[in-house]
């Protein structure tokens, strides 16, 4: 599922804004690769995770990495894994400087639960479908349309 995966890195700027409240640095989404590792490179809360239907904060800590997983890893596990959904704010009076690398499979690969996690009381809740449809389905609003039609 990995070998000849895709590593790809991004970097974040968020310059000072006058009006955060009215202003999202990155909206809310999930990652559609496997494994999200995020380091903030400086001490400027802005990243936020949901859950149980609320904001937390993530205090960004000296030294450490955030890591996240995402899409592909909820399929694979079978949901036993959830996806992380996240959001970037701004800060009104200071910069927040950011840098994340996702791994994911090949994009021609299959993905779909592992065969060891399904079981009659534990049947499969995605369909099987190549990565780079899930990345783009991922891109257009997250897994609900990768997920079997009983779940």
């Amino acid at each position: 599922m990995f070998s000849d995966g895709v590593q790809s890195m991004r970097m974040n700027y968020y310059p000072p804004c006058p009006e955060p409240d009215v202003t999202i640095g990155i909206t809310p989404h999930s990652d559609a690769a496997a494994i999200t590792i995020l380091f903030q490179l400086n001490d400027t809360e802005g990243l936020r995770i949901r859950k149980e239907g609320r904001w937390v904060p993530v205090k960004p800590l000296p030294n450490a990495f955030v890591v996240n997983f995402g899409d592909i890893m909820e399929i694979v596990s079978n949901g036993i894994y959830r996806s992380i959904e996240d959001r970037a704010m701004v800060n009104s009076t200071k910069e927040r400087l950011s840098v994340a690398t996702f791994l994911s499979s090949n994009l021609d690969s299959e993905l779909g639960p592992a065969p060891s996690l399904i079981t009659p009381q534990n049947p499969a809740i995605f369909r099987r479908s190549l990565s780079r449809n899930i990345s783009r389905t991922s891109l257009l609003g997250g897994l609900m349309g990768n997920q079997t039609s009983s779940s």
